[in-house]
């Protein structure tokens, strides 16, 4: 696989799943090799992986272990028992579109009733592994074309290769950008609080010797002010037919800024992150995680004893904030919901979005 960066987050290999335990980034690279549908599911929730499109692709190699462990020790039932683990996979992370594209690609091949099952249904996840990292190349470039020389960027969270199959959505752009020696500095906000872009952006954009400036989530709109940046690039984990995005906590805030400040919002996503059956963002269900991820840090405490706290994972931006949507099939400026029909009524067969999701 074509990746143009100096580590693999997600690798399938004889032996099991191998996932880069983003937990443990920076200080150390630790890889987990899971064996069954269950702990893969275990490790989406737990936030081993994360990110829309490396949650697809690790939930349909799930799907694979799954079918080889059903095949082995119930092959009279098999596949219900690894429809059951579908439904264990699709629950463990829900707001991400992805997870369940992903999912019914891998149950649409299972349908087919194939030779060898397992080999087919691993055939189909490296088609899908393969066929993201292709796309964010070519999201990289066509983001890179709307950069001038001399910009400077802000990026928030991490959408970079750990979140995808290889080189990234936002991150393939900032890295498409930075090979055309196009810009000055690159800004990541801290993102908290789970502190992925202090954690995980700044590690990945050094592993490739991009350079990296680190900001508190606060101290962005001042960056702007002070016209210190000309794009905000984020990933997203879910577009609305109408192109309202729901991206981490935060990206909303930060295209109020943009659209004050006169700063260029950039979303890029590839095409299975559209959601055509989802009207607008308003209708998605944002997760909530535990409020100890604010309250504490490490395990100490933070916060007063007493206090309360509230912890959505995402927000959503209106489609009106959105200056650019960058999918692999090319920008769409300023979308709405008849630009988004469009891209999708012209989307190649397998790479748009399921209009059941």
């Amino acid at each position: 696989m074509t990746r143009q960066n100096s580590f693999q987050a997600i690798e399938w290999t004889d032996s099991g799943l191998l996932l880069l335990d983003q937990r443990c980034l920076p200080h150390e690279q630790h890889y987990l090799c899971l064996q069954d549908a269950v702990s893969v599911a275990e490790a989406i929730r737990d936030m081993v992986v994360r990110g829309a499109p490396a949650i697809g692709i690790t939930a349909a190699y799930a799907v694979v272990l799954s079918a080889r462990q059903h095949l082995e020790h119930n092959p009279d039932n098999w596949q219900a028992r690894v429809q059951q683990d579908v439904k264990k996979l699709a629950a463990a992370r829900p707001t991400a579109v992805n997870l369940v594209w992903a999912l019914q690609r891998m149950q649409q091949r299972l349908a087919r009733s194939e030779a060898e099952p397992a080999a087919c249904l691993l055939e189909e996840a490296r088609q899908i592994h393969e066929a993201d990292i292709e796309a964010n190349h070519r999201m990289g470039g066509y983001g890179a074309n709307l950069i001038n020389k001399g910009d400077s960027v802000l990026t928030h969270c991490n959408a970079g290769a750990l979140a995808t199959g290889g080189y990234g959505t936002a991150l393939g752009v900032i890295r498409s950008a930075w090979a055309a020696g196009k810009l000055v500095n690159v800004y990541a906000g801290e993102t908290r609080p789970w502190l992925q872009g202090a954690r995980l952006t700044a590690w990945e954009l050094l592993q490739d010797d991009i350079p990296v400036t680190l900001v508190t989530d606060s101290a962005s709109a001042f960056l702007m002010q002070g016209g210190k940046v000309q794009w905000v690039i984020t990933g997203a984990d879910r577009v609305a037919a109408n192109g309202d995005v729901i991206n981490k906590i935060g990206t909303y805030s930060l295209a109020l800024a943009c659209r004050y400040h006169g700063v260029k919002m950039m979303v890029a996503a590839p095409l299975s992150t559209l959601d055509m059956a989802m009207p607008d963002g308003q209708q998605v269900a944002i997760e909530q995680r535990p409020t100890d991820e604010i309250l504490k840090f490490s395990g100490h405490a933070l916060a007063a004893a007493g206090a309360t706290a509230w912890n959505p994972v995402f927000d959503v931006t209106p489609a009106s904030l959105v200056d650019y949507l960058v999918t692999e099939a090319g920008i769409v400026a300023a979308p709405d919901r008849e630009k988004l029909a469009e891209l999708h009524d012209q989307a190649p067969v397998g790479h748009s979005s399921s209009q059941n999701s």
